[in-house]
């Protein structure tokens, strides 16, 4: 098979749907792979019309075993990779205080863990064929302080290190590596989150005050930053303007975080 292969993990909703829709429409095949079965056999069956363009595979990324039976049996039918993208992701709002051994465990699980094993076994598989390109979602709370989501953000730089570090490791052998750091995109992972010892409808409100961008756009923007192989794919406006700012202007960077903090503690349901 000569067309481009995909593999989305978490690819059933939000940013992965968008992503999958924004393949196809670029004629990649794509392998659509999430743990929600009915969403990902309902987005099949939209973006195969006439012509079979995406298939849905149950995957829960948390089993490494799972992800490497997958991958090896995607590269053996297909004979290629050619876009890995460790998608899938949970959030979760609370402070460090209020948080279990098993809160860290099930968010640490899914969005490094999760990413962990994609990358372990498709990076592998991309170094037999010569070529390919990962990409693994973090997030803006990757690249700087997440008071009130501290089990969140921990993760997501977590995924920032590994990726740009591997993106110069693999250059040798023909792979590219990005690390797509959303900001504020209108998707149900908000309202999905699990919320420790704190009203989630006040942290909601709070965000949808931001100005949202759609999944859809942010696929065509990643897209983008992929085909010039980005380090890392940040779509947040004025970034760079920010963060001189901020490097240059330390003090309102850190009141910024204590205004933060301050919201965040507003929605507690028992105060500390």
């Amino acid at each position: 098979m000569s067309k481009k292969v995909a593999v989305v993990t978490g690819g059933a909703s939000g940013i992965g749907r968008a992503i999958c829709s924004e393949l196809v429409q670029q004629n990649v095949f794509v392998i659509i792979s999430d743990i929600n079965e009915l969403e990902g056999r309902h987005l099949e069956a939209a973006l195969n019309n006439e012509i079979k363009k995406a298939r849905y595979e149950y995957l829960d990324v948390t089993d490494y075993d799972s992800v490497e039976t997958l991958l090896t049996n995607i590269y053996t039918e297909f004979g290629r990779i050619d876009y890995l993208f460790n998608n899938a992701g949970i959030a979760m709002y609370g402070e460090l205080y209020d948080l279990s051994i098993e809160d860290w465990k099930e968010i640490v699980d899914v969005n490094l863990w999760g990413v962990i094993n994609g990358t372990q076994v498709g990076y592998k598989l991309m170094k037999e064929q010569g070529f390919g390109h990962i990409i693994n979602t973090s997030s803006a709370a990757g690249l700087g302080p997440s008071p009130g989501s501290t089990a969140y953000g921990t993760t997501k730089h977590a995924v920032v290190g590994l990726t740009t570090s591997l993106h110069y490791e693999a250059e040798q052998f023909g792979i590219k590596v990005s690390a797509l750091c959303p900001t504020f995109v209108d998707t149900p992972i908000f309202e999905e989150a699990k919320a420790i010892n704190t009203n989630k409808t006040v942290i909601i409100k709070q965000l949808k005050k931001q100005k949202m961008m759609s999944p859809e756009k942010l696929a065509k923007i990643a897209l983008k930053g992929i085909h010039r192989n980005k380090p890392i794919i940040c779509p947040m406006p004025m970034r760079q303007t920010m963060d001189i700012f901020f490097t240059l202007f330390p003090a309102a960077h850190r009141s910024l975080m204590r205004l933060v903090c301050k919201v965040n503690r507003e929605a507690r349901i028992s105060k500390i």
